[in-house]
């Protein structure tokens, strides 16, 4: 959606193709209207993504397919995500110009590109089970990987796991297909990664190119802005930003515990929790605000870019998904990683062990992040300066990435240029 917005900006028509779930969520959420004359959204039947993982590669096409055909105005360029490439055939066989997006880092599509020397290896096998718990490193400079977290590998499921192996194996065929394969991120936040593959255009972060446009857009949820006027009222630098994105979930034990450790920490919080979330943890969290008071403001959902540029926040505890990842970048802010599925723990070696702006939460031998580690990682990251001076370099890169003149800039301005031709 950001991505949309900042082609609108440059007169293009968008039309926005989504699950009818999806659809339906982001609608109900926003509070002024997505959908313009610039940007139309449309949807799909839930049939095609509603029934099992393998829909993505059996309904989805046929049902896109339909639609393009339904679609009245004459389609110029289909611009998909990635790991959908078989939208990219579609455009091929009609004649459509094609590009690809890749939302997350540009390390995901290396090690998608790497799966057949993964197999040759006897890293994983065929259907991408790791052959053993081992520590690899596609390049000598790129974060280290445990194949157990690897984005297809870590998903609890074996029926899931094969489907979404297949499809980046099918991927990796489709995307010879494209003119242009964008991804939202920068060359310097990736270096290793764009050297490997050339072919990747950095055009990010998305979010800093669109950054005028401080309303965030495509959320599930509406958001509460009384959290910005109780982050008006707080120190600077001292609030501890707790958000988890939209999928992660908890159970009871890992919600109180996490409760606890900011209880414990002392600082001021605010924390994001879902309606999904909140309705199966209400008793406690009710207990629990009572007990905090005006030391925490927790809200359903939050305008996360605005939070994050807040002067008052101190460091951002976060899931690391890639658009956190690079909206807490794009604002120097600190973090403390909890990640939990697919690329997140990739993302997470990136924060820690190459920019290291931010550190681990350590789970205990029952899987679970206790209090005590997370008041004493909060103390860590914000008593240690050296976090927030590499996280305020970072933002630096990034801001020149999208003025004119940066890599970016430049790199989504060729796109432009090519999309008018």
């Amino acid at each position: 959606m950001e991505l949309s917005q900042c082609l609108a900006k440059h007169g293009f028509k968008i039309t926005f193709v989504n699950a009818e779930s999806n659809h339906q969520l982001i609608k109900n959420a926003s509070t002024s209207s997505t959908s313009s004359d610039q940007i139309n959204l449309v949807s799909i039947s839930d049939d095609a993504v509603k029934l099992s993982s393998d829909a993505v590669l059996r309904v989805m096409p046929s049902k896109v397919e339909e639609l393009i055909e339904q679609l009245n105005d004459k389609i110029s360029c289909i611009i998909a995500d990635q790991s959908i490439g078989w939208a990219l055939e579609i455009a091929e066989r009609k004649g459509i110009r094609r590009a690809a997006f890749c939302p997350a880092a540009a390390a995901q599509l290396v090690l998608g590109f790497s799966i057949p020397k993964l197999i040759q290896d006897g890293i994983i096998d065929d259907y991408g089970t790791p052959t053993k718990k081992e520590i690899v490193r596609i390049s000598p400079t790129m974060p280290a990987m445990n194949t157990a977290n690897f984005v297809w590998a870590c998903l609890g499921n074996m029926e899931s796991q094969k489907n979404i192996f297949k499809l980046m194996l099918n991927n990796n065929k489709s995307i010879k297909l494209t003119d242009w394969l964008l991804c939202n991120s920068i060359y310097d936040l990736e270096p290793a990664a764009f050297n490997l593959a050339p072919q990747i255009i950095p055009i990010g972060p998305v979010s800093e190119i669109n950054r005028q446009r401080l309303n965030s857009t495509g959320n599930f949820w509406a958001e509460d802005s009384t959290c910005l006027r109780w982050l008006d009222q707080q120190k600077q630098q001292s609030v501890i930003y707790v958000a988890f994105g939209s999928f992660a979930v908890f159970d009871p034990k890992q919600f109180q515990e996490l409760a606890l450790g900011l209880e414990l920490s002392k600082k001021p919080f605010l924390w994001v929790v879902r309606p999904d979330i909140k309705s199966t943890n209400n008793a406690f969290l009710e207990e629990f605000r009572e007990r905090v008071g005006n030391l925490g403001k927790i809200v359903s959902w939050a305008p996360q870019k605005k939070v994050l540029a807040h002067k008052s926040v101190s460091c951002f505890v976060s899931h690391c998904g890639w658009n956190s990842t690079m909206e807490g970048v794009s604002n120097g802010v600190p973090f403390l990683c909890w990640p939990y599925f697919a690329d997140q723990f990739f993302n997470q070696r990136y924060i820690c062990d190459i920019w290291k702006i931010g550190l681990e939460l350590d789970r205990n031998e029952n899987g679970i992040i206790v209090h005590l580690e997370i008041k004493n990682k909060v103390e860590q990251v914000l008593g240690n300066g050296e976090f927030r001076k590499r996280a305020l370099d970072l933002k630096e890169l990034v801001v020149n990435s999208v003025e004119e003149g940066g890599s970016s800039y430049q790199n989504f301005k060729r796109f432009i240029e090519w999309m008018r031709e």
